[in-house]
């Protein structure tokens, strides 16, 4: 226990990094000005834990009892960080501190169905499905009438509950959720949702913030005094664009052309059978009545994919108020769009010239377009369609309609007629991307008093504030500090034979810089015990560098010294080699993981101790630069935030790049090799870009390497580290209470 100004906080562990003091006492500063934030914390130095701790004796000192909601990006996170505040309650607890307090995550249905059937689905979409088709409204209708209809019996369970008395306090984990619902024969999902209003502490994906379509139905409840967390947030830009760009495609569309053909059969039938359901929308839409009761109890089909500020509260226009009328008006708006995928060149246009070109061709206006998301989902609910499956294309084409309606400022439409440059059969995508980071993310710095976003690689961290469009109160990046130096960066610029390497498109198929690559390779894998990780800029590049090394017989010379892992595109197989690479590092064989910079690997796993003594980057990860989408996003940054395209490709570049080089280490007991191998490294505009806490460890005499050199460093680091760690004498990298007190009564003589 120990104070940041009057603050009394309770950390679980007996000492504490300097990092984390500074780091908490920065959060603090920025809570108290209700302010924003932005935190860069080395990797492995306890970031979650210190954040926690903070933000729970926050909420428990203070009045308020400010909600906080924690955004993660991948389940494994999401449960690493419920693990940690489970941990965290626990110890409060055995202080004395008796919180009411109650902490869930959230995640989506598949990872939370109990339900014996709809839980055995593998697919997402598929389980949303099936569990539409039993908890919609009416289909628990017609149970009233016929119970033969089948329908959930957990979510019928769920609606007697009050959810509040219903659940214990403390903090549950995904599985705890879903056990403790299991045993109560309640719906985790649904029951996790009717919980936020009285949690204190919220744990779950970006998306249930960001993306609007998810948000509305998820997130609308939260109160304005919450304090928000972007954790893992480096990425967060690509994040807001993708939560409001779509892909239209051929196929899609002729789902899409079949969906409407099942909707213009079933509204006949309805109209011979029971015309007055079709009146009484018909009225209900002339009235413009919304009906959000029924849709935020249970998922809407279609949610607005709009932001909450643009969504429209005027009257659906009277050309598609009548069901037969706007089906006809989504067959007209599906023929245009096909006969805009039959071009043979690449298209680029605005938001608002593609309007004028199908108002022009169809007399199709941009009004109706806007409420197409909106009108579907009412129709879906009057038919009473339960298999919604088929309808998903049909929905992703109402949605493109409404955004492209909607906005015209900070978006594009390109139209591809290949896959690739060179191919010769067509195969058509039309693109509607968002190049505005600031559009998606913008609803939350308005709502919200406090934003942090924090991440162990966010450098350099000057853009973020530009991208994002907010004003920061703490901008920080903290050093590691250390008793011993447990990482090695090293920066290789050229093989034992002193010629150069380096990814760049004119000399990457090079043999010279094949061969040199697969001798660095070699020679780390001779000299790292255990596992060994190496990232590629891409798959491709992944792919032709590792046939050109088993045609020249290397890898045959590889597989003497450590088994080798490939990670690929199938989330599946990546998985299973995973899953292998971790058996060999285990029972001593060794491995070798080669994966690429932007895949799976490099972003949620981590290799602490043993799976990862070396990660080797070969080349700089920067994106393909010919994607047209990306070259229209380069053009809007250069016009409307003044970034240059390659301040932005060279920041998106190192970010990707110290992610990658990030995963080696994972705890001040953990030590590593970092080999930057690409000559480009060597450049200082480059390496400044760097987070600061590896920068801080990089020795001139590392930064010029050739192979040899390099391993010769790398052997003598290793052997260091191989001996016994002295413990910490303390107040150098561990902290006790009486260290903090000295420290600060330090700080009130220097500040008086």
């Amino acid at each position: 226990r120990f104070y940041i100004d009057d603050l009394p906080v309770l950390f679980p562990y007996q000492y504490i990094y300097p990092e984390q003091y500074s780091y908490m006492r920065d959060m603090k500063r920025a809570i108290d000005q209700q302010g924003h934030c932005l935190l860069e914390m080395p990797s492995g130095t306890g970031k979650t834990v210190a954040l926690l701790s903070l933000i729970v004796a926050y909420q428990q000192f203070y009045p308020e009892k400010r909600k906080l909601i924690y955004c993660s990006r991948t389940v494994p996170e999401i449960d690493k960080a419920l693990a940690e505040l489970k941990r965290l309650i626990d110890y409060r607890k055995s202080q004395g501190q008796n919180d009411s307090f109650l902490g869930l995550g959230l995640s989506s249905r598949k990872n939370l169905c109990v339900h014996p059937q709809v839980s055995q689905e593998k697919r997402g979409d598929v389980t949303d499905a099936r569990c539409r088709n039993l908890t919609s409204p009416w289909i628990r209708e017609q149970h009233k009438k016929d119970p033969e209809v089948q329908v959930c019996s957990f979510y019928e369970n769920l609606q007697t509950v009050d959810p509040n008395a219903a659940i214990d306090s403390g903090v549950y984990t995904l599985e705890d959720l879903k056990e403790f619902s299991r045993e109560k024969g309640l719906c985790p999902y649904f029951f996790a949702r009717k919980l936020i209003p009285f949690a204190n502490v919220v744990i779950y994906s970006y998306h249930y913030l960001l993306d609007p379509k998810v948000a509305e139905m998820v997130s609308k409840e939260i109160s304005r005094d919450a304090i928000i967390v972007f954790d893992e947030a480096h990425n967060i830009d690509n994040v807001c664009t993708e939560s409001l760009s779509i892909d239209i495609s051929r196929p899609m569309l002729d789902s899409g052309a079949r969906s409407i053909r099942e909707l213009t059969d079933r509204i006949s039938t309805i109209k011979s059978r029971n015309a007055e359901k079709l009146q009484n929308e018909y009225s209900r839409l002339v009235q413009g009545l919304k009906e959000a009761q029924v849709s935020l109890e249970n998922d809407q089909f279609l949610p607005n994919p709009t932001l909450p500020q643009d969504i429209l509260t005027e009257a659906v226009p009277g050309n598609i108020r009548q069901a037969e009328h706007f089906v006809g008006f989504m067959r007209r708006f599906v023929e245009y769009l096909k006969t805009r995928l039959r071009v043979m060149h690449v298209v680029a246009e605005s938001p608002a010239s593609f309007l004028q070109h199908a108002k022009e061709v169809t007399y199709i206006e941009a009004k109706p377009l806007k409420f197409c998301a909106e009108r579907l989902s009412s129709l879906v609910r009057t038919l009473e369609i339960n298999d919604l499956t088929e309808f998903g294309s049909l929905a992703k084409i109402a949605m493109f309609a409404t955004l492209v309606a909607t906005y015209q400022k900070g978006f594009v439409l390109i139209l591809e007629p290949f896959e690739n440059d060179n191919d010769t059969i067509p195969n058509p995508v039309l693109h509607f991307a968002c190049l505005d980071a600031t559009l998606a993310i913008k609803p939350i710095f308005d709502r919200f008093s406090t934003v942090i976003i924090t991440s162990g690689t966010l450098s350099p961290m000057e853009l973020y504030p530009t991208l994002l469009g907010f004003d920061p109160a703490v901008i920080a990046s903290y050093q590691m500090t250390l008793t011993r130096t447990c990482f090695l960066p090293l920066i290789v610029t050229r093989g034992s034979d002193q010629v150069e390497v380096s990814s760049k498109f004119e000399v990457r198929n090079d043999q010279a810089v094949v061969r040199n690559y697969a001798n660095i390779l070699l020679e780390f894998s001779k000299i790292t015990p255990d596992g060994l990780v190496c990232f590629f800029p891409s798959y491709l590049y992944m792919e032709s560098i590792v046939a050109a090394w088993n045609d020249l017989g290397l890898l045959q010379e590889l597989l003497k010294y450590k088994l080798i892992f490939i990670e690929t595109p199938d989330a599946t197989e990546t998985t299973i080699a995973l899953e292998n690479y971790r058996t060999a590092c285990d029972n001593g064989r060794g491995a070798i993981l080669i994966s690429v910079a932007r895949g799976k690997v490099s972003e949620g796993v981590d290799f602490d101790h043993h799976y990862g003594r070396t990660v080797i980057l070969f080349g700089i990860p920067y994106q393909y630069t010919e994607s047209r989408i990306l070259k229209a996003k380069l053009e809007y940054l250069r016009d409307n935030s003044k970034i240059r395209e390659n301040d932005f490709l060279t920041f998106d570049a190192m970010r990707h790049g110290a992610q990658c080089v990030g995963r080696v280490l994972r705890g001040k007991t953990d030590y590593g090799i970092m080999v930057f191998a690409d000559k480009r490294f060597a450049r200082a505009d480059k390496r400044s870009k760097l987070p600061k806490w590896i920068m801080a460890e990089m020795s001139e005499g590392g930064v010029n390497l050739s192979t040899d050199m390099a391993v010769t460093m790398a052997k003598a680091f290793l052997r260091t580290m191989a001996q016994p760690l002295e413990n910490d004498p303390n107040g150098v990298s561990l902290w006790d209470e009486k260290e903090i007190a000295k420290r600060q009564a330090q700080e009130m003589q220097v500040d008086p």
